[in-house]
């Protein structure tokens, strides 16, 4: 394979990864923001404190942080061929990949909640604060840094699903690998693919550090 070959298939896999997981870090951030939120508000001595609530919510969330991804991503076909139309390409590995990373997100958000001191909220709500108030502007604020944090850990942890996602025809920079560096043996296609994506990966945490500490000086 040239030079020239290559290079082509990496920029159509590496767009097709960022589509892949662009997409599902958007749908992550506010589907994990929710649920983690909830998880909070709904604990024992929560804003919104139901003990059965969260109890269901956090089993569903371990639940689905149980499996595997690649488990994850057979189970929920037929989800995914009602929701897109079809189980292959990128359109249909955001689905999956989407599923997969909303739990873990939302624990990561329930962390970094919990890291905000039980005194702020107080004085907020002594000073009369509003349920919505206190969540937006105190908890959510407060808590930036780490849950931008969290959110660049999401992102990697994607870049690593998608990846896998090629295995069933998921398309991007995995697709690649598999179809050309393994079934084709082209060692060279597997390792550029490899050197693509640690640099992609590197990128996103850097972009994710500078974003953290300009956060945390504020």
């Amino acid at each position: 394979m040239t030079w020239s070959e290559l290079s082509d298939l990496l920029a159509v896999g590496l767009r097709e990864t960022a589509w892949m997981v662009g997409v599902s870090t958007v749908l992550t951030a506010i589907g994990g923001l929710l649920l983690g939120v909830l998880l909070v508000l709904t604990a024992p001595g929560g804003l919104l404190a139901a003990p059965v609530v969260s109890s269901v919510l956090g089993f569903v969330v371990n639940v689905a942080r149980s499996l595997p991804f690649i488990i994850l991503l057979v189970a929920v076909i037929p989800f995914t061929r009602a929701v897109v139309g079809t189980t292959i390409g990128t359109d249909a590995a955001i689905v999956p990949l989407t599923i997969g990373a909303i739990p873990f997100f939302a624990r990561i958000v329930e962390a970094a909640l919990r890291e905000v001191p039980p005194d702020v909220v107080a004085a907020a709500t002594a000073m009369g604060a509003t349920r919505t108030q206190i969540v937006g502007k105190v908890l959510l604020r407060e808590a930036r840094p780490g849950l931008v944090a969290g959110l660049t850990i999401t992102v990697i942890a994607l870049v690593g699903y998608s990846a896998m996602a090629g295995v069933v025809g998921g398309g991007g920079l995995g697709d690649l690998a598999i179809r050309y560096g393994y079934q084709r043996f082209e060692t060279e296609v597997m390792v550029a693919t490899v050197v693509v994506l640690v640099v992609f990966v590197q990128l996103v945490q850097m972009a994710g550090d500078v974003l953290v500490r300009r956060l945390s000086h504020k």
